[in-house]
C-alpha cells in the first residue's frame, strides 16, 4: 500500500463513491501519522492548514506554513510534510484527478487551462496565505465543497465541479499560473527522483538493497548513494525505514491486523528490529501506539 491507495483507502471508509474521485478527509501531525514522506502522483492535491504550523516540501523548497495557509500541488509534484520544531499541526487533504474536470471530448477548458497543469508545463500556486489579496475567494469555494459534503444532497457533484472550475478561473484570472521553467539539469534530478521514489513505493514490503535500487535507477550503487544523500537528505536506508514505519503507523491504526503481520507488510523480516525502530521513532512500541490512539 503506497501513500496514494492509503489515501484512497481512507475515502471508502467514508463510504464516498469510487466513480467520482474527489477526496478529502483531516489529518493531525503528530497524533495520525509523524510525517507523510516525499512522495508524487498524479492527482492535483490541496493542503488547507486549520491550526497550528508545520513544514511543507515542494519539489525541495522548504514552506513554513500556519492555519488558514493553503498549498496547491500539481500533478507528479514531489511533496512532503513533516514537524518542525516539535509543532503539531491539523489540516485538510484533498485530493482529485484532474479528469474529473474533463470532457468526453477535448475542449478550449481543458486545451488552454487544464492540460498545461498535467503536462507539467504550467503549476498552480504553491502557497496562498490568508493576507494574500484573493485568498476569502479562493478559500471560500473549498469551504463551500465542505460544507455541501457535510449533507451530499441529490446534484452534489455538479456543485463540487463547478467550484473546481471557479476556483481554476481564479487562478487563472489572477494570473496565479505560472509557466514551469527548469533547467534541463534539474528537470533531469526530479525525474530520476520521482522514478526513485515510485520504485520504492512499489517494492517497499520486498528486501531492498543499494543494489537493486541503483540498478532500477541506472546509477552505479557510490552514484545512487551520493545522489540520494544529496536530494533527500539522508542515507537510503534511514529514508526506506522511515517510510516503511510511517505506512506501519498507518496500517496499524486502520486495521486490526497482528503487529507481527503489519511488520511483515511493511518490509520488516524480523519483528525485534521492527519494533526497536518504531520504539525510537515514535517514543513508544507498535501495541501502545494502537492502543493510545
Amino acid at each position: 500500500m503506497n501513500i496514494i491507495e492509503y489515501e484512497n483507502y481512507q475515502e471508502r471508509r467514508y463510504e464516498q463513491p469510487e466513480d467520482f474521485p474527489y477526496l478529502t478527509y483531516p489529518c493531525s501531525i503528530p497524533y495520525d501519522f509523524s510525517e507523510v514522506p516525499l512522495h508524487w502522483h498524479d492527482e492535483i492535491e490541496f493542503i488547507y492548514i486549520k491550526k497550528g504550523a508545520c513544514l511543507v516540501s515542494l519539489d525541495h523548497t522548504d514552506y513554513h506554513v500556519h492555519a488558514g495557509d493553503l498549498l496547491f500541488i500539481n500533478p507528479g509534484q514531489l511533496h512532503a510534510i513533516r514537524q518542525r520544531n516539535q509543532e503539531s499541526v491539523e489540516y485538510e487533504n484533498i485530493i482529485f484527478h484532474p479528469r474529473l474536470l474533463s470532457a468526453s471530448q477535448s475542449d478550449s477548458c481543458w486545451n488552454l487551462y487544464l492540460a498545461p497543469v498535467v503536462l507539467h508545463k504550467s503549476a498552480l500556486p504553491a502557497l496562498i496565505r490568508p493576507d494574500s489579496p484573493h485568498y476569502k475567494k479562493i478559500a471560500s469555494c473549498i469551504d463551500q465543497i465542505d460544507e455541501i459534503r457535510r449533507s451530499f444532497p441529490a446534484g452534489y457533484e455538479l456543485f463540487i465541479k463547478g467550484k473546481l472550475f471557479e476556483l481554476f478561473f481564479l487562478f487563472y484570472h489572477h494570473n496565479m499560473v505560472v509557466t514551469r521553467t527548469a533547467s534541463p539539469a534539474a528537470g533531469k534530478s526530479l525525474e530520476k527522483t520521482r522514478q526513485i521514489i515510485k520504485y520504492i513505493e512499489q517494492h517497499y514490503t520486498d528486501p531492498l538493497s543499494i543494489k537493486e535500487m541503483a540498478e532500477a535507477s541506472g546509477f552505479s550503487q557510490s552514484h545512487f548513494m551520493k545522489f540520494f544523500k544529496q536530494t533527500f537528505g539522508m542515507s537510503f536506508t534511514v529514508y526506506l525505514n522511515t517510510y516503511r514505519l510511517t505506512m506501519a503507523s498507518r496500517l496499524l491504526l486502520s486495521s486490526e491486523d497482528s503487529i507481527l503481520t503489519v511488520a511483515g507488510a511493511c518490509g520488516f523480516e524480523n519483528l525485534s528490529y521492527f519494533n526497536r525502530l518504531f520504539r525510537r521513532k515514535f517514543g513508544m512500541t507498535p501495541r501502545q501506539f494502537r492502543q493510545r490512539t
